[in-house]
């Protein structure tokens, strides 16, 4: 089954129709910008124009940055604050005409990964860290998902952890892959010591070029770079969307 599945990031808004089947983008994935402000009439507009590149008719899944439950967004740290309180997959329904299912973008991203990729058939706990925008943070015992852990928004020395360690903090601060490393160790430590994981993978574009910063790391636990990279949160929302719409048809 062909499926599209959108990534709302804070910078951009990128789509694939992805094959639930085998895991993979089917064709090119496109990348729209996301707007300022990021209003829901905005992303809205944006969400209609990438369905109708892909000419795609049927249920959509979306990994949206903030607490989902219910199709209801109650945070809103890296896009526009107005989405709080809002039914996100309403309003893309009502703006497309296709059924919307929407998920914490970190949250489907390692579903992907539990899915397909670096914790395919783990057993254990597995510790899902994007690196983007901001920090997202998904965990697993046994492939089951304890959704909408925010821990991107963790205190390290009275600051946000995404504020000292996510990939935006390494180009606004020119950091060298070193500096940067060290940040992202103390918070790989903190998480560690809370949870205890079995292991951990770290997502988002730069995990792409992991082989620069993870010599600089040093945890006990076992870290790994996501195998679907940034395309993670696009075939995880998919793969939602697909579960979803099937349950929800059932």
């Amino acid at each position: 089954m062909n499926t599209l599945g959108i990534d709302v990031g804070g910078s951009g808004i990128k789509g694939a129709i992805v094959d639930i089947n085998a895991g993979q983008l089917v064709g090119d994935r496109i990348r729209l910008v996301t707007p300022d402000p990021s209003t829901p009439k905005a992303v809205a507009k944006v969400i209609k124009k990438l369905v109708k590149q892909f000419d795609y008719q049927g249920p959509v899944g979306v990994g949206f940055p903030g607490v989902m439950l219910h199709g209801v967004c109650y945070t809103a740290a890296n896009i526009d604050s107005s989405w709080i309180n809002t039914n996100v997959e309403q309003v893309f329904q009502e703006e497309t005409g296709n059924p919307f299912y929407v998920a914490n973008d970190a949250d489907v991203a390692g579903l992907a990964e539990v899915r397909y990729g670096a914790a395919k058939d783990f057993k254990g706990v597995v510790l899902v860290i994007t690196l983007g925008t901001g920090i997202g943070t998904a965990i697993f015992n046994d492939g089951v998902l304890l959704p909408n852990l925010e821990f991107g928004h963790l205190k390290i020395r009275e600051k946000d952890a995404e504020k000292r360690a996510s990939a935006a903090v390494k180009v606004k601060k020119d950091l060298s892959w070193k500096e940067w490393a060290a940040s992202v160790e103390e918070y790989l430590r903190i998480m560690e010591d809370l949870f205890w994981p079995d292991l951990i993978i770290v997502g988002g574009g730069i995990s792409r070029n992991h082989a620069k910063f993870f010599p600089y790391i040093n945890i006990r636990t076992k870290i790994v770079p996501a195998q679907l990279y940034n395309q993670a949160g696009i075939i995880g929302a998919a793969l939602f969307a697909s579960i979803s719409h099937s349950f929800k048809a059932s």
